[in-house]
């Protein structure tokens, strides 16, 4: 495959500024394929772009995350409409008494609801609007908080989706006996994961103060406007229009099938929503809460709700194609592999590989080519496997926790109703610290 060297990076640095100036995220990740794809073959950029588009929606990752999100929304508008979340709310209303209390809450249900970063990052969020917003906290510090217990815990815990799909990788490896025995050996190592997920009880209880664009997110908050400029737009809001009240069990039932089928269906969230929605159905029905018609418009209302999100994700996975054309990921690793030491490597794979996460928005996909790299170089060089194995999925964590276009990220912002650019800029500032400081820990873990 033909490599452009340096010059790969150009259509990545593209988007990033883009998207900084423009906030607009699909227009930018678009802009920056199309450079790529000019860079390729600027003779052939129709061809190229249909082609790309259809192998990005004939994906079998891409058609999962599409029926995931869209039917996820579709779940969360029938809860909305019932007045299911509404009830929670109520509940939840009369044992949290303060900012404090509705943050740290928020922060402890994404420590329980471990399964998948997806479940975190919409059911949470959903749930807990009402309850912020009480507060005058704003959508952007319930995203912060939501997408900091989204992949940052999923990587911790040994039977979520990460751990799985990480646990495989590793098995497909032929030196490795038991994939996910090194995985549970790598956990104490993941020290990102780690820092980020404790940053967030400091950040509510005020002893790390809102800094740079949360700042600024916070004291309009503060005001009376907690939803950013913009962001009403498909956003799944709440309304109390004083209707009645379901029972609590109509909120509660969907979400434990929720939790319990994505456990039971070996970690398949898209069999575990498919049983909730069924389950929401049949307690809308049987209690005549909405008619045949106002359910199934209200569920397709929710799909249609996710349509910019999932334009995003879909226009990150374009560019992501793209630069595995330009061969941005080989040049990275190629240009690095020099510094990579028995004592250096942990830190060097993790900076590098957060880079291309936090770059391409490939937080799966990339490690699939990047680890039969690292981990026959980690083998020649005699370096702790368990620590560079906790660094490799550290990066991982740290992409899709800081990338703008990144999934964690834009339906952390879809859930919490905020713009993905205003949420990936308020918390880009705390996930840098988180990485700064995994940084350190790693450099001294490896000469220990």
């Amino acid at each position: 495959m033909e490599t452009f060297g340096l010059w790969s990076l150009f259509p990545t640095l593209v988007v990033l500024v883009m998207a900084i100036i423009t906030r607009r995220t699909i227009e930018s990740l678009m802009t920056g394929a199309l450079i790529g794809m000019l860079m390729l073959d600027p003779t052939s950029i129709v061809t190229q772009a249909s082609d790309t588009l259809l192998t990005v929606l004939g994906n079998d990752i891409v058609t999962w995350i599409i029926l995931v999100c869209g039917l996820f929304g579709s779940l969360i508008a029938l809860l909305v409409r019932t007045g299911g979340v509404l009830t929670f709310g109520d509940m939840m209303t009369k044992r949290i008494h303060s900012r404090r209390r509705g943050l740290l809450t928020t922060w402890i249900l994404g420590l329980v609801i471990f399964v998948d970063d997806y479940l975190n990052a919409l059911a949470i969020s959903a749930s807990m609007k009402k309850i912020t917003d009480r507060f005058k906290v704003s959508r952007e510090m319930l995203a912060y908080v939501v997408d900091s217990t989204a992949a940052p815990i999923c990587i911790l815990v040994p039977f979520s989706t990460w751990a799985v799909f990480f646990a495989g990788l590793l098995e497909s490896d032929d030196a490795i006996a038991s994939g996910m025995s090194l995985y549970i050996e790598a956990i104490p190592y993941m020290f990102y994961a780690w820092i980020a997920a404790a940053l967030v009880p400091m950040v509510a209880l005020g002893w790390i103060p809102a800094i740079g664009p949360m700042k600024a997110a916070e004291a309009r908050a503060a005001s009376g406007q907690t939803m950013p400029d913009g962001a009403e737009e498909n956003a799944l809001e709440v309304e109390d229009e004083g209707q009645r009240r379901p029972h609590l069990l109509n909120f509660l039932l969907p979400i434990v099938a929720l939790i319990f089928f994505t456990w039971y269906f070996d970690i398949d969230i898209l069999r575990g929503v498919i049983v909730a929605l069924a389950v929401t159905l049949v307690l809308i029905f049987s209690q005549r809460l909405m008619s045949f018609h106002a359910t199934f418009d209200t569920a397709l209302d929710g799909f249609k709700s996710m349509l910019m999100p999932l334009g995003t994700l879909v226009a990150g996975f374009t560019l992501k194609e793209v630069n595995d054309d330009l061969g941005l990921t080989t040049y990275v690793i190629t240009t690095l592999e020099p510094l990579m030491t028995a004592q250096l490597l942990p830190t060097v794979v993790f900076i590098t590989m957060a880079f291309l996460a936090f770059a391409t928005g490939s937080f799966w996909g990339l490690f699939a080519v990047a680890m039969p790299i690292v981990l026959p170089l980690a083998a020649s060089v005699d370096a702790d496997m368990p620590l560079v194995i906790g660094a490799l999925i550290s990066a991982s964590a740290f992409g899709s926790h800081a990338c703008f276009y990144g999934d964690s990220t834009v339906l952390s912002a879809q859930g919490s109703g905020c713009t993905p650019m205003a949420h990936a800029l308020t918390q880009l500032p705390y996930a840098l610290i988180a990485a700064g400081l995994a940084t350190l820990v790693f450099l001294a873990a490896g000469y220990l």
